[in-house]
């Protein structure tokens, strides 16, 4: 079988057999065409033909840009080396290769970072920020952030939203989110969220609906249409910049900040496992690392003679 076929076998084995999402796909497909591109510049036309120093050679090459493309960071570097082994054992389990090249390649240890978070007075005024502006967009744009804050939704499943998806009952407030996999999980929605989402779909969308075909999402663009991603990430950076808040400030900022925030409340590790949808606790540990800024004050506070 040739190469680009194994690819594109492998492919539509992830989107219909594992129903991984539009952008985990993308990003699949980007590592694995760069991972073929070099294959076939060394004149392997075949998965039989693949050996262990191909692989070999491939990571030394991402990593230093020397196949003409940008150098791959630690991170990006170990995330395509999981994708090539995903892609070797496939094969071999479909008996479309004899041997796994990939088997005893491993790539980088990527270093552990903490997620990046502001604190809760600048999230409070980010919102406060985005509740000073009028009209039907306004309406919208403080829904959004209140949402993606109140529940640490991620970008895409906020705005893959439709009105169903939520429950705006008083006091027990809730958004069935649709994660990574098409995992469902249900996630409880906060009195404040709850409020701008309420006047939002009462006094805003109805205005926008107006000037489209008809749609069930809830966040709409101008147009009547669905938001998309990009245009929801451009009203936190509007509204993060009007607020003065030092950048970059990204969507998945206030999905660390909701994660930070209640495991700082004392909220179990486990139930924000849940709340965040991650599929391992140990992503959501990241969240668990000692700041030195918690160092400094637990110290502080504790030793005898540290004041």
């Amino acid at each position: 079988m040739p190469l680009d076929l194994a690819l594109e076998t492998y492919l539509t084995h992830l989107a219909v057999e594992r129903g991984l999402s539009v952008n985990t796909l993308a990003a699949y497909r980007r590592d694995l065409r760069r991972y073929v591109d070099h294959l076939q510049a060394l004149g392997r036309t075949a998965p039989n033909q693949v050996v262990e120093a191909d692989v070999e050679a491939y990571q030394l090459a991402a990593r230093t840009g020397a196949d003409g493309r940008a150098p791959l960071s630690a991170a990006s570097s170990a995330r395509s080396v999981v994708a090539i082994r995903g892609w070797h054992r496939f094969l071999l389990a479909e008996h479309l290769a004899v041997d796994d090249p990939a088997r005893d390649v491993h790539g980088p240890v990527a270093p552990k970072r903490l997620p990046k978070a502001i604190s809760v007075d600048a999230v409070e005024r980010l919102l406060a920020t985005a509740s000073g502006q009028d009209g039907p967009a306004g309406l919208r744009d403080l829904a959004l952030l209140e949402l993606l804050y109140s529940t640490g939704a991620r970008i895409s499943e906020a705005v893959g939203l439709d009105v169903d998806d939520l429950d705006l009952t008083p006091g027990r407030g809730a958004v069935r989110l649709l994660g990574k996999g098409g995992k469902e999980r249900v996630v409880p929605v906060g009195s404040y969220a709850t409020a701008a989402v309420d006047a939002y779909l009462v006094r805003g969308r109805p205005a926008l609906a107006s000037r489209g075909r008809g749609t069930p999402a809830i966040f709409l663009n101008l147009r009547g249409s669905r938001l998309s991603r990009q245009s929801a990430w451009e009203v936190l950076r509007r509204t993060a910049e009007r607020a003065g808040l030092p950048g970059p400030i990204s969507p998945h900022t206030l999905r660390h900040s909701f994660a930070t925030h209640l495991l700082a409340g004392g909220a179990d590790v486990r139930v924000v496992q849940e709340l965040l949808g991650h599929a391992s606790v140990t992503t959501t540990q990241l969240y668990t690392l000692v700041t030195p800024d918690m160092l400094r004050e637990v110290y502080a506070a504790s030793h005898p003679r540290a004041l």
